[in-house]
C-alpha cells in the first residue's frame, strides 16, 4: 500500500496561507548578507535557525522584520520565491496564493515595483517549469496606520495587472480588522478580493469584523472560531474557507501541541479547513509537513486527507475549469 507521505504528496493541493517572506531559509538570509554587506547577530545558520523559538506571535515577528532586512534587489526576491516554488512543487502543490508584504520593503527604501518584478519572474518560471498557476496578495501590516495601507493601496492599483487581492497581518491584538474598513472598501471598490487574519490571537469577533466590514472572501486562520458556535454554523452555512496553519498554531503557542489542535473538530464540523504553512522557514514545515504533522497527530483519514486538498482548490480563485481539473485527480488519488 502506499505511504501516507506519498499518498499526500500525489494530492493536488493548492497553498492559500504562505508569507513569502517567511520562506526566507537562513542560508539564504547568510547568503544575501553577505552579497549586501548587511550584519546578522548570528554567528551561523544553524545558530539563527536556532533562535526560531518563539513565545508568541510579536516575538516571531519581531525576527521576521529583522530578517527581512537582506532582501534588498528583484534578484532577491526572485531567488526566495523560486526557492519556495520548487520546494513545494515536489510536495504536490500545483497553485499557490501568496501574501507579501509591501510596507516591510517599501518603509526601508525598497521600491514597490522591485518586489513584484523580483517576484513575478519567479512565478512566470514555476508555471512555465512546473505548470504551477499562482495569485498575488498584498498585505497591509495592521500595526501601522491606515492612512499608511491606503498608500500601499495607490501603490497595488498602479500593479494591478499582477495582484489580484489585498489581505491584512501581522500583529492582530488590539489592531481590530474594522480600523481598515475604509482602505478594504476602496480595494473592493477597484475590484481586489479581499481577504484577513483574524481570530487566530485576536476573538472570534475579529472574524465578525473581516466577514462583515472588510468584505473578505476568506479567512485567514480563524482557529478561534470554534470558541462562538454560531460563528461556526456560518462559516459551514456561507462555505466560508478557514486557511489553517497548523504548525505555526504550535510554534506560536495558540495551541500547545498538534494533538491538541482543532482544525479535525473544525473539519468534521463541516467548515471548508484548507491547511497551509505560513511561514515554513521559521515554524518547521512547508505544505507536505503540516499535512504529515495533523495526519499523524490527530488521526486524520486518507479520506480526509483528500477533503482537505479538496477544500483548498474549492477555495483557491483558480478558474472554474481548473478547480475541476484539479478536483477530478484529487478523487483519483483518492479512488487509488
Amino acid at each position: 500500500m502506499q505511504s501516507t507521505e506519498a499518498y499526500v504528496r500525489a494530492l493536488p493541493k493548492a497553498e492559500l496561507h504562505l508569507h513569502i517572506e517567511g520562506t526566507l531559509e537562513p542560508e539564504l538570509a547568510f547568503g544575501l548578507a553577505r552579497k549586501h554587506r548587511v550584519a546578522l547577530p548570528y554567528a551561523s545558520a544553524e545558530e539563527l535557525r536556532a533562535a526560531y523559538d518563539f513565545a508568541d506571535l510579536q516575538s516571531f515577528l519581531d525576527l521576521y522584520y529583522a530578517l527581512a532586512q537582506v532582501l534588498r534587489d528583484a534578484d532577491d526576491f526572485y531567488r526566495l520565491a523560486l526557492g519556495y516554488l520548487e520546494r513545494v512543487h515536489g510536495q504536490g502543490v500545483v497553485h499557490a496564493e501568496v501574501f507579501f508584504d509591501p510596507q516591510t520593503h517599501t518603509g526601508r527604501g525598497i521600491a514597490f515595483g522591485t518586489v513584484v518584478d523580483g517576484l513575478r519572474r519567479a512565478f512566470t518560471e514555476a508555471q512555465s517549469r512546473f505548470g504551477m498557476t499562482h495569485r498575488l496578495i498584498a498585505c497591509f501590516l495592521r500595526h501601522l496606520s491606515a492612512a499608511d495601507a491606503m498608500g500601499v493601496l495607490d501603490e497595488v492599483l498602479e500593479h494591478r495587472e499582477a495582484i489580484c487581492a489585498v489581505g491584512l497581518d501581522s500583529s492582530e491584538v488590539g489592531h481590530p480588522p474594522s480600523k481598515f474598513a475604509g482602505v478594504f472598501a476602496r480595494a473592493r471598490e477597484h475590484g481586489l478580493i479581499t481577504v484577513a487574519h483574524a481570530g487566530e490571537e485576536g476573538p472570534p469577533g475579529y472574524i465578525y469584523e473581516a466577514l462583515d466590514i472588510l468584505g473578505v472572501r476568506r479567512i485567514d486562520h480563524g482557529v478561534r472560531s470554534e470558541e462562538d458556535p454560531a460563528l461556526v454554523a456560518r462559516l459551514v452555512r456561507e462555505r466560508i474557507a478557514l486557511t489553517v496553519c497548523p504548525l505555526s498554531n504550535v510554534k506560536l503557542r495558540v495551541f500547545d501541541s498538534i494533538e491538541h489542535h482543532n482544525l479535525k473538530r473544525l473539519l468534521e464540523a463541516g467548515v471548508c479547513v484548507t491547511v497551509n504553512s505560513d511561514d515554513p522557514a521559521y515554524f518547521g514545515g512547508y505544505l507536505l509537513e503540516n499535512y504529515l504533522a495533523v495526519q499523524r497527530a490527530l488521526g486524520l483519514t486518507r479520506p480526509q486527507l483528500a477533503s482537505l486538498a479538496r477544500n483548498s482548490i474549492e477555495a483557491s480563485w483558480l478558474e472554474p475549469a481548473a478547480k475541476r481539473r484539479w478536483t477530478a485527480s484529487i478523487d483519483a488519488c483518492e479512488r487509488g
